[in-house]
């Protein structure tokens, strides 16, 4: 995939993460990038295009897919962050947290690859987490829904490569966005900088982006057991 040339789609295109995409692919010489939000006159990227899109609104999601039918890069980026836990979380959280990160997600994906066929296959990255790998019960709904968020990008990346599109999964740890401000004791990395680097994995046909040494670790200790990613439960 080249983004050279490229006309881009970025979800929740107006802030945090998003916001960088559209900058880095602008930067990159994308010939056009449409930044999506809710509401369009959130979007301050100068020469970005922007749409209305609400990825939990199934009218809305093929509104946007009728106006951008030149697009050859969808960035699945729109987040929700409502700190559910597992025993005290309010289930209206989770429905948000599964409605965003899961069927929002397939839902703009379902609606875009016929577009992407259609423009010579492209490329999808959709954007995940660490927590899609391990889960930490104060925010079980994120962790869920991240998780099976890391399932559909599976699903679609096996059966989109018939029509020739590539699909890429970005895992990254906290990032210093507005979804984290509240944390003051963590590490957190570059928005910019994870931007940069999950877009050279997309251009050079990663299927899979790793971005920062926390996921590193947290990816190798998969096939160590349970015990290795929660030491809590090790006799």
């Amino acid at each position: 995939m080249t983004l050279n040339g490229s006309v881009a789609l970025v979800t929740g295109g107006n802030r945090g993460l998003g916001d960088k995409f559209v900058r880095a692919l602008l930067e990159a010489g994308a010939s056009k990038v449409y930044a999506a939000a809710r509401d369009p006159r959130t979007v301050t990227a100068e020469g970005a295009v922007p749409i209305r899109l609400d990825v939990t609104d199934h009218a809305s999601v093929l509104a946007a897919a009728e106006q951008a039918q030149d697009v050859t890069l969808l960035i699945n980026n729109a987040g929700s962050a409502t700190g559910a836990g597992v025993l005290d979380g309010d289930f209206d959280a989770y429905h948000l947290e599964y409605d965003t990160h899961v069927l929002g997600t397939l839902d703009v994906s379902r609606s875009f690859a016929p577009i992407l066929a259609r423009n010579g296959g492209g490329a999808v990255l959709n954007v995940l987490s660490v927590l899609s790998w391990v889960s930490f019960p104060d925010i079980a709904a994120y962790c869920a829904a991240k998780a099976a968020a890391w399932s559909v990008t599976n699903a679609l990346r096996v059966q989109l490569a018939g029509q020739g599109t590539q699909v890429t999964a970005l895992h990254v740890g906290y990032m210093e966005t507005d979804m984290t401000a509240r944390l003051s004791d963590v590490h957190k990395e570059d928005p910019a900088e994870i931007a940069r680097i999950a877009l050279e994995g997309v251009e050079k046909g990663l299927t899979e982006v790793v971005a920062d040494e926390i996921s590193r670790q947290v990816r190798a200790g998969l096939s160590a057991g349970v015990e290795a990613l929660y030491p809590q439960l090790a006799a």
